[in-house]
């Protein structure tokens, strides 16, 4: 069989990632189409929007897609192109893992936390205006039928995936109407589950205290849009950083695949940036096509190269100066070495 996959290389260090994952891709057996389409800074100038129409539409038709990352200019510019993609195709659900791997450098042993964060609302919604020339307001929304969406969501994927609990993550004593209701969307999806999935809620600000303190004691967090980005930028650096954190975005008829990290201009066209991500957003890919067998191969194929730590690149090495660090390419040839011999 052969997957039609819509291929986002990106920006910035994208193209190298981009090549670097269907290497590993290929290499697992599977045979890919790649429906190839460009975004991001280099189709303004050509086609006069980051996002064309034509992106949309081929995932649409293809049903799967995964991409690099895209520069988001900050403060100014193009609105975030990722965000662009998620309301447009209505992909609800980002679920960004974070787990320890053995040889990359962290404080923290044995973390393993899954990020359910809704996808298409609160402020991320992008309904702002100027109040005047020297203030600005932002609309947050929450609803209902969106909450309630993701929890379930949150719920369905402890089940289906042998999770033990789901903490709702909110700010509920302050936003008492906005935050509140999703409190209590996710209140009355738990009572569904009851006696199958344990639950519990926590405010924002002490969650983030509690993962850094002890990140043992949760599961899967089901969050807002914001709190989710924040939290789930905050779980990538328990275990090692945005370079080993993988994310995939879900919708009732698509699913898209992307690194969590930014699109580093400054690195571009260098082959050294770090392919874990990207590489690992492509094992997400595997499981969403139930090629299970693949994904599972693959993963481990990853971990047991950096594992060893000899074909890795600079920023996986104990010293970053180390002279014998791989490029992207090079550990994506190690990689390959290992599916290969089995």
């Amino acid at each position: 069989m052969t997957y039609v996959v819509t291929l986002i290389p990106g920006d910035g260090i994208g193209p190298e990632l981009a090549d670097a994952t269907v290497h590993v891709l290929e290499a697992t057996g599977l045979g890919f189409e790649w429906d190839l389409q460009s975004a991001g800074e280099a189709t303004i100038a050509s086609e006069g929007t980051p996002l064309p129409d034509r992106v949309i539409d081929s995932i649409r038709r293809n049903g799967v897609a995964i991409k690099g990352p895209i520069t988001t200019p900050v403060g100014s510019g193009f609105r975030s192109v990722n965000v662009g993609l998620r309301q447009a195709l209505e992909l609800y659900a980002n679920v960004r893992p974070a787990r320890t791997m053995k040889g990359v450098e962290t404080r923290y042993e044995a973390v393993d936390l899954i990020i359910v964060r809704e996808n298409t609302e609160d402020l991320y919604a992008g309904i702002e205006h100027r109040v005047g020339p020297d203030a600005a307001e932002s609309i947050k929304i929450i609803t209902r039928a969106a909450s309630q969406r993701i929890a379930r969501y949150a719920f369905e994927y402890a089940l289906n995936n042998g999770r033990r609990k789901v903490t709702a993550v909110h700010k509920a004593n302050i936003m008492k109407l906005s935050d509140g209701l999703f409190l209590e969307s996710c209140q009355q999806v738990a009572a569904d589950y009851e006696g199958r999935v344990a639950f519990e809620d926590r405010i924002v600000d002490n969650m983030c205290m509690q993962l850094v303190q002890k990140p043992e004691l949760y599961d899967v967090l089901v969050c807002p849009n914001l709190y989710g980005d924040i939290v789930s930028d905050l779980a990538a650096g328990l275990i090692g950083g945005l370079g080993v954190a993988p994310g995939a975005n879900y919708g009732e008829n698509g699913a898209l695949f992307e690194p969590t990290h930014g699109s580093a201009p400054k690195y571009a066209g260098q082959n050294k940036v770090n392919p874990t991500a990207m590489m690992l957003s492509g094992v997400l890919m595997l499981r969403h096509l139930e090629e299970r067998d693949a994904a599972d191969r693959l993963e481990k194929a990853i971990s047991d190269v950096i594992a060893e730590g000899k074909d890795v690149t600079y920023d996986l090495k104990p010293n970053r100066d180390d002279p014998t660090a791989a490029g992207t390419s090079g550990m994506a040839d190690a990689i390959v070495a290992k599916l290969q011999a089995g």
